[in-house]
């Protein structure tokens, strides 16, 4: 209640006050819904009073003591006057029987217009919907015969007046003299002062429309929110907005509280249900005797036509109510839904919350809610749902097919989790519970886990030699041999072949086909190498397919073909739009793993900050201990970029974490080798380093994998093999590989190129290097091109050639900075005379070519292509074709007197000066 109105309304009672002490009784009726002001009304009032030398007399109803006979009457009499020899008479009175209480309520009433004579009385009844029957009948018979005593009746009322009680308010609103005083919620207005005395103007500018809103004007309600507001602010907590704190939940409990106590139970099924719809059916109660309680609730401010005014209003009647009798109103919920034929996304949250399920028919509508849940990416709720049907299914194949299911939910959140359910799921596979499609998952959990030996054991056990007659399933365990192969091929061999049945069979379905094409996609790359052919294949199916429709076999596969086939340019935006999704449907574990094949991505784009950062991401969703085999596939990324950019305590730091045995019979563990050789070959341990790259070959070769763009082994050991001084055995391995490569596999020939010129004799070196730099430059992995680079630049110092040598070093130089390779900036700095930020003179020594003149297209084409861009990249930005880049960079080269990639940054820039 404002000040002003409440100024008002005492002003008024003072009022018929003095009209009463000058003998003309009066009433007065004060209601108001609860927390409105009454109580503090009428407690200003009997000061006033007492004030003006009237003897307030006082009582408040309890909806505790309605049933106490005449207990209003015996606290209004407990401060009163009266004399000693008729206290014993007062007592008697009030304890009279049933048969007495009506003449005991008269003598009493008349005791009381006899004490009027000797001073004036105010009688004040706080609450008195709540008084008991015979002190109601007391305080009838008493106004009815105030006439011209001098008294004065105020009575309080909270809320719409009870029905025993509601004929006692209309009779005296009939009475002359009674007048009625409402203490209505605050107006927008009335809010928008209040927030500004507390507030200042500038914020009730802001927040006084949501103070209204969410209070409904109830100053009790309003209070609170600004109690937590002023508290934020002092707290430096307040972001503009209104803080809607604690102490607005506390408020809520205390009006209900101080509400009817019939209308608890109707707040508290609106809590459960969120709405208004249904709480009379839920409590068993009329419909409108429902409706009439909400419409007293929502006079009180607390709530709006569609339910609570806050979600914190809510949150805290469900914790103010008992957890016993909120289990039980949600379970109810859950019955009535499904009886009605309520969606089972709500009727299965009522189940959650209940905790109770036994009817038969709650399964179903769990297994439905888990279902639509994860199409939505609300992976945490149908693990939730998943949960709870494990619990109470006790149908063996439905349970095996339900925690089947929430293996793969709890797999999208971490793939750690599941452990405990692979026990469960081998039991239902021996019991003959488990369909053969969910048993590849248990298989898969397994491997993730390197428990190879029980994993072996599941796949034996599904029949793979034996034609299933479902084609959806037949269609999953022809997809398990190629997965197998580029995944876990050691155990490929311990798995049956899988036989086509002759006869037409109807198509599986299409997630199951994109899995099996995907899977076949990286088989090929593996297998044979790179192909345009596995590579649109790849951008078919990610082109097609999403994380809501496939599993992350699929978009892993499909990845990876890209990746391996040299097309890391193609796989990197797929994968960004992938790891964006998987975080947009609460799928931390699919992110992670997307986050280590970007990892990976970025290693062959020579972007080693970008490797580092994902790989930590990847390790920072999924702890290393969670990640089982997989694990080598985040460290291995995290292993190379440190050595490269020279972090080798970092390095070391994490070759120290502990790592499945079993990792080393995976694809996870050829990588792991891999990075663990690099880092041994940059520490100095040279044979260390050899011995794991020979491992990693060894083991590419038993597995059929044998293929440069998985692992280029042989390049890497052949590194080792020059240090070690077998240049012999180094160019062996390197004519190998080169023999290995064609023209779709552009990275891993260019590298195989720059190592192979370190073999040969130094006039043969700058051909070679050169020609390494462009394929390098066009796959677009720009650390390998600075380390080709750097060794055109040594090469050419070597013969003699110091110009050429400083100008190429320069471009090596910038390379290396971009990608943050700190040993290959210090040694080129070292060997070439630089420090931080390079050569001036370099830049200033570069040959003329002010008589070269590139047109517009030329020149954007030439440039990009000077900043390491691919043909391919250049088309995307320009708008044009591969083949206009192509023709374009031929002009420039003829303009500009170069012969490859490798010169454009030197004559780029001279030409700018020269302009």
């Amino acid at each position: 209640m404002m000040l002003v109105e409440r100024d008002e309304h005492l002003a008024f009672l003072a009022g018929l006050l003095t009209e009463a002490v000058g003998g003309r009784g009066r009433i007065a009726v004060v209601s108001g819904p609860a927390a409105t002001g009454t109580s503090a009304l009428l407690d200003e009032f009997v000061e006033q009073a007492a004030g003006a030398g009237v003897l307030p007399l006082t009582a408040v109803g309890s909806a505790a003591e309605t049933g106490l006979p005449l207990g209003v009457l015996g606290q209004l009499l407990r401060g009163a006057p009266v004399p000693a020899e008729q206290r014993a008479a007062v007592r008697e009175l009030l304890a009279a029987g049933p048969d007495r209480r009506e003449s005991a309520a008269r003598e009493l009433s008349a005791l009381l217009l006899d004490l009027a004579e000797r001073q004036p009385l105010a009688l004040v009844v706080d609450d008195v919907q709540h008084a008991d029957p015979d002190s109601l009948a007391c305080l009838s018979h008493l106004t009815r015969r105030l006439g011209r005593s001098r008294i004065m009746a105020v009575l309080g009322r909270t809320g719409r007046a009870a029905h025993r009680t509601a004929e006692f308010h209309q009779e005296l609103l009939r009475r002359p003299g009674c007048h009625s005083l409402v203490l209505p919620l605050l107006t927008p207005d009335g809010v928008e002062r209040l927030v500004a005395e507390r507030l200042g103007r500038e914020a009730a500018d802001r927040l006084a429309a949501d103070c209204h809103r969410i209070s409904g004007g109830n100053p009790l309600l309003l209070t609170a929110l600004l109690d937590g507001q002023l508290a934020a602010v002092r707290a430096g907590t307040a972001d503009g907005g209104l803080a809607v704190a604690d102490g607005y939940g506390q408020a809520v409990r205390d009006l209900l509280h101080r509400s009817a106590p019939g209308l608890l139970p109707l707040v508290q099924a609106l809590a459960v249900l969120g709405a208004p719809d249904g709480v009379g059916r839920l409590l068993g109660v009329d419909g409108a005797e429902a409706a009439r309680g909400l419409r007293e609730l929502a006079d009180c401010g607390l709530l709006a036509p569609d339910g609570f005014r806050h979600p914190a209003a809510r949150a805290a009647v469900l914790l103010d109510t008992g957890s016993e009798r909120r289990a039980e109103l949600h379970g109810r919920a859950a019955g009535l839904l499904h009886a009605g034929g309520g969606a089972a996304a709500a009727t299965a949250e009522h189940l959650l919350a209940s905790g109770r399920v036994e009817e038969a028919w709650t399964v179903p509508v769990l297994e439905e809610a888990a279902t639509l849940a994860l199409a939505e990416g609300r992976v945490g709720q149908a693990v939730e749902y998943l949960r709870l049907a494990c619990r109470v299914c006790a149908d063996g194949p439905r349970l095996a097919r339900i925690r089947t299911a929430l293996v793969r939910a709890e797999w999208r959140i971490n793939p750690g989790a599941p452990t405990p359910h692979l026990t469960e799921l081998t039991t239902a596979l021996h019991r003959g519970h488990l369909r053969p499609s969910d048993g590849l998952v248990l298989a898969k959990a397994l491997l993730w886990h390197g428990r190879f030996e029980e994993a072996r054991d599941v796949l034996s056990r599904l029949g793979l030699e034996s034609g299933p007659h479902d084609p959806e399933t037949a269609a999953e365990l022809r997809t398990t041999r190629p997965w197998l192969r580029c995944w876990y091929a050691p155990l490929l061999a311990h798995v049956p072949s899988a036989e086509e049945e002759p006869d037409p069979r109807p198509a599986p379905s299409t997630a199951v086909s994109w899995r099996l094409e995907a899977a076949t996609a990286l088989d090929s790359v593996l297998s044979h190498g790179p192909s345009e052919q596995a590579v649109a294949e790849a951008e078919r199916i990610l082109r097609t397919s999403r994380l809501d429709e496939t599993g992350m076999d699929t978009v892993e596969s499909a990845l990876l073909a890209l990746t391996y086939g040299d097309r890391a340019d193609r796989a990197a935006p797929w994968c960004d739009g992938l790891i964006a999704e998987a975080a947009a449907r609460q799928s931390p574990g699919r992110q992670a793993r997307l986050a280590t094949i970007r990892a990976e991505i970025a290693v062959r784009q020579g972007d080693l900050p970008g490797a580092e950062r994902y790989a930590r991401q990847a390790l920072e969703i999924i702890p290393a201990g969670s990640w089982g085999v997989a694990v080598g596939g985040a460290l291995a990324s995290l292993l190379t970029a440190l050595t490269a950019m020279g972090r080798h305590d970092e390095a070391a730091d994490q070759l120290n974490l502990p790592v499945p045995e079993a990792m080393l019979q995976s694809r996870y563990g050829l990588h792991y080798l891999q990075a663990r050789g690099r880092y041994q070959l940059a520490t100095g341990h040279l044979n260390a380093a050899l011995g794991d790259f020979l491992a990693c070959g060894e083991l590419m070769r038993q597995w059929g994998l044998d293929v440069p763009g998985l692992v280029a082994w042989r390049g890497e050991a052949a590194e080792a093999m020059l240090q070690l001084g077998d240049r012999d055995g180094a160019r062996r391995l390197l004519e190998e590989q080169l023999a290995m490569v064609d023209q779709c596999a552009p990275r891993a020939r260019g590298v195989a190129m720059r190592q192979l010129a370190a073999t040969g004799d130094l006039r043969q070196r700058p051909a070679l290097l050169r020609k390494a730099a462009d394929v390098l430059q066009e796959a677009g992995d720009r650390y390998e091109l600075a380390r080709a680079l750097a060794d055109l630049a040594r090469t050419y110092h070597d013969l003699g050639e110091l110009r050429r040598a400083r100008l190429t070093a320069r471009r090596a130089w910038m390379l290396a900075e971009e990608c943050q390779a700190q040993p290959l900036t210090r040694l080129l700095g070292v060997e070439f005379g630089w420090s931080s930020g390079g050569d001036q003179s370099a830049r200033e020594s570069a040959p003329a070519v002010s008589d070269a003149v590139l047109s517009d297209a030329e020149c954007r084409v030439a440039e990009l292509a000077a900043h390491g861009y691919t043909n391919r990249e250049i088309a995307k930005r320009l708008y044009v074709t591969v083949s206009t880049v192509e023709q374009h960079l031929t002009r420039a080269y003829r303009k500009l007197r170069v012969s490859s990639r490798v010169d454009l940054p030197t004559a780029m820039g001279a030409l700018t000066r020269a302009g």
